[in-house]
């Protein structure tokens, strides 16, 4: 036995003997983020692999999912890049572009429609921090 694992199991006891570090649960007082963390650190030194990490949350709400995808950009995409995609759309399905096809015209107006709409609640929620 080397002269690390003789200081490491040293260590280890005088840290077994204290109820911070230690779970009791005769113990009165409890941090459950210090445990996690302590878990974690046994589950290293055993050699178990780490948990894994819970994703992070996206930096857009979920309801935006839609929007994005009808301006077809990537979801959290930038505002310029938003403005560009909105503005093409709006050239490539205005309805003056579809004159004399009624229902290309019609087409092309639900399309724009859609397109202004999920522009606008893009630009709300970048400007106030929320959707209605």
């Amino acid at each position: 036995m080397s002269i690390v694992d003789r200081l490491g199991r040293v260590i280890k006891s005088q840290f077994d003997d204290i109820h911070i570090f230690a779970k009791d649960s005769n113990s009165d007082w409890e941090d459950p983020d210090l445990a996690d963390a302590m878990d974690e650190i046994n589950d290293y030194l055993r050699g178990k692999p780490s948990r894994p990490k819970p994703e992070p949350a996206p930096l857009y709400p979920v309801s935006l999912l839609k929007d994005f995808a009808e301006l077809e950009v990537p979801a959290g995409a930038s505002a310029e890049v938003c403005k560009t995609s909105y503005k093409r759309l709006l050239k490539l399905h205005h309805p003056d572009r579809h004159a004399g096809h009624p229902e290309e015209i019609k087409k092309a107006t639900e399309k724009s429609a859609r397109v202004n709409a999920a522009y606008d609640r893009i630009e709300q929620w970048r400007q106030t921090g929320h959707v209605e």
